[in-house]
């Protein structure tokens, strides 16, 4: 019988050996159970084409054709990636809702003595699960916003508090994306479906009876949206700010996005829509910053006359609780250690 999963605590400490995915490579590419390997039963190709089969055809047709085809699949695993797995080894399979790529391969494997289990509803089982941690419940844990102005050294702040052994989530290492305009990776974002994954495993793994930290967010990071519960989490929680001089945030932030103002076209690309929001003449003096290779001035620019004026603005809109503000004179390691330290000093009383 397949195996029923009813919390995703359970699914992720599953206890299998290796946990197989058998959609096809897209499929997996967009999500999966974590740590799962990928072992299609069809590749993508085959399985538009079965599909075709199958719906203009006949499914008994599209039915025989797919199984020829798993069948010399599973035969190439069988003989690469699985041919050193000796008979103890326990795989955990699954295809998108527990149906016949899943139990096609779990046969196969199973006739050959190992002890191959099923998960129940497959994919679809471990993505309700997902949902409904981030949907459908409010989140338990305590969650405090790590806040202050662009170039504040926030996420460099955060992963030192996680070097200290603070509970903290980085939103934007999990979402791939700077969160600002200049923000982009050249590695990309994840799927949504993947993101979400990402934080809801990384929420399992924390102690709800502690502070979380959190960098303060927008609720969209590039074109990630943060899910329902914690968004609304993030908005009534408390705050700790990290201020800065001016000077100091422009040198981070010019060492911080040293790979992309290396592309002034790129960052010429990616200011152009502002314009209709700072007009033309403000547009043209940042990029004439830019080709001039004044990179901090630039940096001092863009906080003065875009960033901190829409920060402020937030501001007015938005009632904050405020634990403590942290005055850091100098954001390079040496400050950044000792924002880090204040930080912590302001989480000891919760």
């Amino acid at each position: 019988m397949p195996i029923e999963f009813n919390s995703l605590d359970a699914i992720l400490n599953h206890g299998f050996d290796t946990v197989i995915d058998v959609r096809s490579p897209a499929e997996f590419a967009e999500d999966h159970v974590p740590g799962a390997i990928n072992l299609p039963a069809l590749t993508d190709a085959q399985r538009v084409g079965v599909g075709t089969v199958y719906k203009r055809i006949s499914a008994f047709d599209g039915r025989k054709i797919g199984a020829a085809m798993v069948a010399r699949n599973v035969a190439d695993h069988i003989d690469g990636p699985l041919a050193t797995k000796d008979g103890s080894w326990r795989p955990l399979v699954y295809c998108w809702r527990g149906g016949q790529r899943s139990g096609s391969v779990a046969t196969i494997l199973s006739q050959i003595g190992w002890r191959t289990e099923v998960v129940q509803g497959g994919y679809q089982t471990f993505r309700r699960l997902v949902n409904h941690a981030l949907y459908d419940d409010p989140l338990p844990h305590r969650v405090v916003l790590l806040d202050g102005n662009t170039g504040t050294a926030k996420t460099a702040i955060l992963a030192r508090l996680a070097a200290r052994g603070v509970q903290v989530i980085d939103l934007e290492g999990l979402a791939g994306h700077r969160g600002s305009l200049l923000g982009a990776t050249a590695a990309g974002q994840p799927s949504q479906k993947a993101f979400e994954t990402a934080l809801a495993v990384a929420l399992n793994g924390l102690d709800p009876a502690r502070p979380v930290v959190v960098e303060a967010e927008s609720s969209k990071i590039g074109r990630i949206a943060l899910p329902p519960s914690l968004w609304v989490a993030m908005l009534a929680a408390r705050r700790v700010v990290i201020e800065a001089p001016m000077q100091a945030r422009a040198a981070f932030l010019t060492a911080a996005y040293a790979d992309i103002i290396a592309e002034p076209d790129e960052v010429a690309r990616r200011l152009a829509p502002l314009r209709n929001l700072r007009g033309h003449a403000v547009v043209d003096g940042w990029i004439a910053l830019l080709r001039g290779g004044e990179f901090a001035a630039l940096a001092t620019a863009l906080m003065v006359e875009h960033y901190d004026a829409a920060y402020t603005k937030s501001r007015r809109i938005d009632e904050r609780d405020v634990i403590a503000v942290v005055q850091a004179q100098t954001l390079d390691e040496v400050g950044q250690d000792r924002a880090a330290d204040a930080v912590m000093a302001a989480l000891s009383g919760l």
